[in-house]
């Protein structure tokens, strides 16, 4: 899977190139070209700029961000990811141009392949910067190749160097199904039919399947809140899709969060009738934006006659578990979150405030007031509003749960370089910062593997597909797939509390700071700032149980109802969205995916209840969509009862199996593969510990010793005392003094690689 301009974009295999530069002369393309192309980058140009200009305008120190402007800002390109989706867009709108101004000259609808010769269609990939966006890099010259990870997760695999890579496409596993063929969403034409019946509105089919009451809620008995949040953490660290960054249509200046029309980028969420919280009718919907497309996909390769490439997302982030959450998935964000005022090795934490003595993260320079909650929702407007936090990822903000992962390791990262400095006082701050993300990479893996995903994808498929190591396989293509990143990782979303729990020492409700719920805990770094910093937050998530998904409960509301709002009226809708998602991204259906996993495939009611062993959710589910194939795959995924041992059913254990074995195979820097890490280090490593990792980094005294498995009474948690931290004299050069651990240490470790 190389992403070249030929495999993007078949006619420019032929162009005519510059014998010196090798790039393609300007002076072959006709002005008119030229003039378009011109004409598409402005065009883009004004469009960004508006849309930076209007969030700047509403984000204001004096005024409070509407919930749209917050799902938007979130998932927003920035750094190289805009140069790429910039780079796409200005491709996308110069083939718009040139076909409408060919259209209007000929007075019918015409090919362009007909009037644009290969040579001009390369001039003009080149010149809006798609050319440079596919091409692959050199790993000739990157240093360290073997030892470390790149940032961006380029040149991992040593011939296919951008398999895994940031800002590369998401992989298909199934084609697409776009209404044109090529890029417009499923659902985009009102009147087209699946299977002979209309698809139903996604806000509908929230209002009728997914609606769960708070009261309702029953806690799971075998796992943990910290499963849910961990699982969040985990997906942050693997995919990220961005949206367009332009709030207004190209084609006809609409914009997208004031109008309901349907018009690139703008894909709202239509209202039904009878709606419990919104007003139904042709002006009433919650403003969605497509996620933005990957150069040379879509029209980008249809219009001139080249193979129909069909419209393809970006992942922003790399696929590789590889902690890019905590440091980032681009070279210039990875040196940005770093301390480089000293040679510590450290990354950034906070300047103005500690938690008990302890880091936090670091504000974020950018000046909004997306984080400023804290007056709104405590009434209060004397009070202090601080930044939002800044980490690897741009949604360490969402919740204060996801904060609190996100400061629990960055402390990680910063002891371990304490220690490794003790061990090796002659390592540069290059060496330490890497050698520290080397290891808590390895920490990640061993946790996901060894201790997440069992809670999962249950008993079967961790024994057929995640269980033993086999290698390194170069042909595996790690890359995070479609239907993985915009459905079957959203599992997780059903298993959210509505509350964000806070315990104090003793695992009760803390009389000070109680748990809140969880709308009031959307973008509130406030929180862990002046309001017990993360302890309280870890105890809620290792000793509160997670929701349990259940078929007649769902979706709690403050995801349903109140998603990054205080006023339920103009909140946005969770469920909603990742079904329109699915729809933008053209996933096939349900009955595909379960045919896919080699699954039975339902064809009629019975044989959806059958499988759902339900037959009124199956017959409410087939009101709505008339046939199991056109269920959204995310819902039919979550509406299936779990599998032995796991939380999801057959068909998301399935994907989520299977895109594990691919990112352990296909990842050259796995901590397993030989001569990544010593037999020794090895050794260490599998005794790794996220009780120990907790005990290290907060002031919590007793854990349970599998944070994710709760139990009803803390009677049997631990003391971490009792827990033998992580031994890394292994990674003392030789010579040097061992200022850290004692003979003793060595010589067991020595016995335990001799067990091995």
């Amino acid at each position: 899977m190389k992403f070249s301009i030929c495999t993007l974009l078949v006619p420019l295999c032929y162009m005519l190139s510059d014998p010196v530069t090798g790039s393609v002369k300007e002076g072959l393309a006709r002005p008119f070209i030229l003039e378009s192309i011109e004409e598409a980058k402005r065009l883009v140009n004004d469009a960004y700029l508006y849309s930076r200009q209007e969030s700047l305008a509403r984000v204001r120190l004096d005024e409070f961000i509407k919930p749209t402007d917050k799902l938007r800002l979130m998932k927003q390109p920035s750094r190289r990811t805009r140069e790429v989706v910039r780079a796409a867009d200005y491709l996308e709108q110069t083939l718009r141009i040139i076909t409408e101004k060919t259209h209007h000259a000929h007075k019918r609808a015409i090919n362009a392949t007909a009037l644009i010769t290969p040579e001009e269609l390369a001039t003009i990939v080149r010149l809006t910067g798609c050319a440079a966006q596919v091409r692959p890099p050199s790993c000739r010259t990157t240093p360290l190749i073997n030892k470390y990870r790149t940032a961006t997760g380029v040149c991992n695999n040593l011939k296919n160097p951008t398999f895994g890579a940031s800002n590369t496409p998401l992989v298909r596993w199934l084609p697409a199904i776009y209404e044109d063929g090529i890029s417009q969403p499923n659902g985009w034409n009102p009147g087209k039919l699946y299977n002979g019946v209309l698809l139903p509105l996604v806000r509908l089919v929230s209002n009728r399947i997914l609606r769960t009451k708070d009261a309702d809620v029953k806690g799971d008995s075998e796992n943990t809140h910290l499963v849910t949040f961990f699982g969040q953490w985990n997906d942050h660290d693997l995919s990220f899709t961005p949206m367009s960054p332009s709030i207004r249509s190209y084609s006809n200046g609409i914009e997208c969060d004031k109008s309901c029309q349907q018009s690139e980028p703008c894909f709202p969420i239509q209202i039904p009738s009878g709606d419990p919280r919104l007003p139904a009718g042709p002006e009433s919907c919650l403003p969605v934006f497509r996620s933005a497309p990957a150069c040379g996909s879509g029209n980008g390769a249809f219009v001139f006659g080249g193979v129909p490439m069909q419209r393809e997302q970006i992942n922003s982030l790399t696929s590789f578990l590889d902690v890019g959450q905590v440091y980032g998935s681009e070279e210039v964000q990875a040196r940005d979150l770093r301390d480089l005022s000293n040679d510590l090795g450290h990354l950034l934490v906070n300047s103005q405030f500690q938690d008990n003595g302890r880091e936090l993260l670091p504000f974020s320079k950018v000046v909004s007031n997306m984080c400023a909650t804290r007056q709104r929702i405590l009434n209060n407007t004397g009070l202090q509003e601080v930044p939002c936090f800044v980490a690897g990822d741009a949604r360490v903000d969402e919740n204060s749960a996801l904060t609190s992962l996100h400061t629990l390791f960055l402390r990680e990262h910063n002891r371990l370089a304490r220690v490794l400095r003790l061990l090796n006082p002659k390592w540069s701050s290059e060496t330490l910062y890497q050698e520290a993300r080397k290891i808590l990479g390895a920490y990640h893996q061993i946790i996901v593997f060894r201790d997440y995903l069992p809670h999962i994808v249950g008993t079967e498929a961790m024994k057929k597909e995640l269980g033993h190591y086999t290698g390194y396989d170069p042909n595996v293509v790690p890359t995070i797939a479609n239907v993985f990143a915009t459905a079957a990782f959203r599992f997780a979303h059903l298993t959210i509390q509505p509350l964000v729990f806070r315990l104090d020492e003793n695992f009760q409700n803390h009389p000070t700071f109680p748990s809140v719920p969880l709308f009031e805990a959307f973008f509130a770094p406030w929180r862990v700032i002046f309001e017990g910093g993360i302890d309280p937050l870890i105890r809620g998530l290792i000793g509160r149980p997670a929701k349990l998904n259940m078929q007649d409960h769902m979706l709690v509301d403050a995801l349903r109802e109140r998603l990054f709002a205080f006023t339920s009226h103009i909140a946005m809708d969770l469920a909603s969205l990742n079904m329109q998602r699915s729809r933008d991204h053209g996933l096939q259906g349900y009955a595909a995916w379960r045919k896919f996993c080699g699954l039975s495939v339902p064809q009629n009611e019975a044989d959806l209840g059958h499988v759902l062993n339900n037959t009124d959710l199956a017959h409410r589910l087939l009101v709505l969509y008339g046939t199991p194939a056109n269920i959204d795959v995310w819902l039919g995924g979550v509406a299936e009862p779990f599998v032995p041992g796991g939380r999801v059913g057959p068909l998301f254990s399935c994907l989520i199996a299977t895109q594990f074995k691919k990112i352990r195979q296909g990842d050259r820097l796995w901590w397993e593969n030989q001569g990544v890490f010593t037999r020794r280090q090895r050794v260490s490593l599998r005794s790794v510990s996220l009780a120990r990792i907790i005990c290290e980094n907060t002031g919590i005294k007793r854990v349970p010793a599998d944070p994710f498995r709760f139990t009803s009474t803390t009677a049997d948690f631990i003391d971490c005392n009792d827990i033998l931290p992580m031994d890394l004299t292994p990674w003392m050069e030789p010579g040097e003094h061992n200022s850290y651990g004692d003979e003793t240490a060595s010589q067991e470790n020595d016995l335990q690689e001799n067990q091995v």
